[in-house]
């Protein structure tokens, strides 16, 4: 019985994986529509670096009041 699912699972392995092989990426390789300026630019990064380094600059501000409550 194991020689006869291992035969079966050998030949319907790659029947079932070509499915997941067969898929291609969407991309284009044309230049963007718009120029993005310099004020744009640095407000998006602004924007960014708020919103990663303000959470983590909030709880070291505050640590000692953390530390207090614990």
């Amino acid at each position: 019985m194991p020689g006869f699912l291992r035969t079966l699972a050998s030949r319907a392995a790659p029947a079932l994986r070509s499915h997941a092989v067969t898929q291609r990426a969407t991309l284009y390789s044309r230049p963007a529509k718009e120029k993005i300026g310099p004020l744009e630019t640095v407000i998006g990064l602004t924007m960014f670096s708020l919103a990663i380094l303000g959470p983590s600059g909030w709880i070291l501000c505050h640590l000692e009041d953390y530390k207090k409550k614990a």
